[in-house]
């Protein structure tokens, strides 16, 4: 199903607002899916000749409990699940497919989707758009159900399915560093570039072919007859891969805003 322009453009603002909110570090750019520094270029807040644990800042600190489960518990905007990303993570051993199938689930099912997939079924409900649904609380009803189907199978194919068989790692490591602009290009990237189970950096088959799969599978399966044509089914596939490109920009930035957020609380 294709998202609704107005829930399109709320990212798109989302990104715009970023600017002022995220806090940029040293203008050196470092790709997090580079092999950790050696005892003499670590960070000096550790001590020499060490190097910070897996999962951990300069400070050794494990932000969002990731060394022990190699995922987050982390949320954007302190709502959406935002499980599979780590914060200065460095070189983190790959996830298994039982646990890339386990987080999957976790953020498909979680509770704060459902406000969201209806969010977004009453905005598709009040356009009119995808007709064959109708309306009233039935047109409703199957938008909603289309949405929750469209949005979990997408999960999964990209997340778990294929991340399982060509073995990639679905995380998205943060990079942190760098200036706004860099930031920005390296997130956007991601959609096309991830690191592979062994920790090298490989064309994110998951991610792009995944979207397409989904896409395929829900226009010419539940989604009304009508709909049912290849240019829909390309034109849902590259809403969603530019849907997953502002989420992923959110994702980089969203820690900044988070640890600004509670600096203010603290300073209160």
């Amino acid at each position: 199903m294709k998202f609704s322009p107005l829930a399109f453009s709320g990212f798109v603002l989302y990104c715009a607002l970023l600017p002022a909110g995220a806090q940029t570090t040293d203008q050196k750019s470092t790709d997090p899916s580079a092999p950790p520094p050696s005892p003499q270029t670590a960070s000096p807040a550790v001590p020499a000749g060490t190097t910070p644990a897996q999962g951990t800042d300069a400070q050794g600190k494990d932000p969002q409990g990731q060394v022990a489960s190699g995922t987050s518990k982390d949320r954007l905007f302190y709502a959406l699940p935002n499980f599979l990303t780590l914060e200065n993570a460095g070189q983190v051993p790959p996830l298994t497919s039982k646990q890339k199938f386990a987080v999957v689930t976790k953020g498909s099912f979680d509770y704060i989707l459902i406000p969201w997939y209806g969010f977004l079924a009453g905005i598709s409900q009040a356009e009119n758009s995808e007709a064959g649904y109708g309306q009233g609380a039935s047109g409703y009803g199957k938008r909603f159900g289309a949405y929750c189907a469209d949005g979990t199978i997408e999960n999964y194919l990209t997340g778990a399915v294929l991340p399982t068989m060509l073995r990639q790692d679905p995380r998205y490591f943060q990079s942190g560093q760098g200036s706004f602009t860099h930031r920005t290009g390296y997130a956007i990237s991601r959609i096309f570039v991830t690191r592979a189970d062994s920790g090298r950096n490989q064309f994110n088959y998951s991610e792009v072919f995944g979207s397409a799969i989904a896409s395929g599978i829900s226009t010419y399966s539940y989604h009304p007859k009508a709909d049912q044509t290849l240019p829909n089914t390309f034109s849902v596939w590259g809403t969603q891969v530019g849907y997953d490109t502002i989420t992923l920009v959110v994702k980089e930035f969203w820690p900044d805003i988070r640890r600004k957020i509670s600096k203010k609380k603290q300073a209160q």
